[in-house]
């Protein structure tokens, strides 16, 4: 048996004009305007006149809800409400910044500058201090440059997750600090 995805599996079915069980509705015009509680027949007759489709919006409520608009604007216009609604949303995501024991400090100083530009875009970063070969006989080298990489990012950022060793990585997450970001948006809409 071969299973197709089924593009329409996410997508919500309205009931129109002939095929609305209710014998009474709420009816609202294109507008949004309420007309008022009526009869299915006397909505259909109002909505045939305006050349328009009765489209039940809301089947739960009591009485149902059914809008006097054209189907197919009516669609359109929840396409645009679910686009608007999934652009407002931001996604975090969790970035890998890798470090290693015995960094230079310029090294270290263009990792802390990576990080930091990850916090100020609201993600959240996990540190690790990578450990090759015999470098795990020396962990405090690790403890030391994390601790450095934490204390530089204090004023952006809090540590979600504190310094712990897991077999040859040493692993911290730090989250962006939400007043700090905020901040941020305050200084780009005014500008």
């Amino acid at each position: 048996m071969i299973k197709r995805y089924n593009q329409n599996r996410d997508r919500k079915f309205y009931r129109i004009n002939e095929r609305i069980f209710a014998s009474t509705l709420r009816v609202i015009d294109s507008e949004g305007k309420q007309i008022g509680v009526m009869p299915k027949d006397k909505a259909l007759e109002l909505a045939k006149e305006s050349l328009s489709d009765l489209v039940e919006i809301a089947s739960k409520a009591s009485p149902p809800v059914a809008k006097i608009i054209d189907y197919k604007k009516f669609l359109y216009q929840e396409e645009k409400k679910k686009r608007e609604e999934k652009r407002k949303t931001k996604s975090t995501e969790t970035k890998e910044v890798r470090l290693g024991p015995f960094m230079s400090e310029n090294d270290l100083a263009v990792m802390t500058k990576r990080t930091r530009y990850f916090l100020e875009d609201g993600n959240k970063v996990r540190l690790v201090v990578y450990f090759s070969g015999r470098q795990i006989t020396h962990p405090e080298f690790g403890h030391k440059i994390l601790g450095e990489v934490i204390n530089n990012l204090s004023d952006v950022s809090k540590v979600d997750r504190e310094k712990r060793l897991e077999g040859r990585k040493l692993i911290s997450v730090l989250s962006p600090e939400r007043k700090k970001t905020n901040e941020k948006e305050n200084k780009e809409v005014s500008s």
